[in-house]
């Protein structure tokens, strides 16, 4: 199985994540991408010295979502479900591969998911069609206006959809110290323990 791990900048969750399951399933084909990262940085260094501390190597160079990581992947499991919702609109074709860790490794929420799905694919249609019938008609200014108006109700439905989840973001330790680092390697590796079962069944 191709499991791609995805955070923001690729330089703390993620590679944290892929250095876990690498170490827990040494079989499988690990990667992990940022929606915004840069290419070829390095791991930040306290998420390495957090592994260290649980005797796990980190070296690691970072890379963005790209459309050829995404067709690699068989799983695609986020941090946060921001990420999740970036990819849905950036990269809809492999919109069946994403999960966050949490929600992949958890039961709940599933028929919401679908529910928002949809409403992600109504509102990414509709959105288009007006463009194409109106951008020859008006300015740019009064397009983007009326567009709006008009997507405001399926923006509406997308947000009540949306804050009906469970929080199923992992926290970014980001600019924290080493202990921050540890909390959020401790909260990983426990659905990764979880992941790990799942996997292997």
């Amino acid at each position: 199985m191709n499991i791609l791990f995805i955070c923001t900048g690729n330089t703390c969750r993620s590679p944290m994540a892929e250095a876990l399951v690498t170490d827990k399933l040494p079989h499988a084909a690990i990667q992990s991408a940022g929606i915004y990262a840069g290419l070829n940085q390095r791991a930040n260094q306290k998420a390495i010295e957090a592994l260290n501390l649980k005797g796990i190597e980190l070296n690691h160079r970072s890379q963005p979502v790209t459309d050829k990581l995404l067709h690699w992947s068989d799983l695609v499991l986020t941090m946060t479900t921001q990420h999740k919702q970036s990819l849905i609109l950036e990269h809809p074709k492999f919109q069946e591969k994403y999960y966050t860790l949490k929600e992949y490794v958890s039961d709940s929420d599933k028929e919401v998911w679908q529910e928002l799905k949809t409403a992600y694919a109504d509102y990414q249609e509709k959105r288009s069609t007006f463009i194409q019938e109106n951008q020859h008609k008006m300015d740019q200014i009064t397009l983007e206006q009326q567009l709006t108006d008009s997507l405001r109700p399926d923006i509406q439905k997308i947000q009540r959809l949306e804050s009906s989840l469970i929080n199923y973001d992992i926290s970014d330790p980001f600019g924290g110290e080493l202990e921050v680092y540890q909390a959020t390697l401790n909260e990983l590796e426990m659905y990764i323990n979880q992941l790990v079962k799942k996997v292997e069944k």
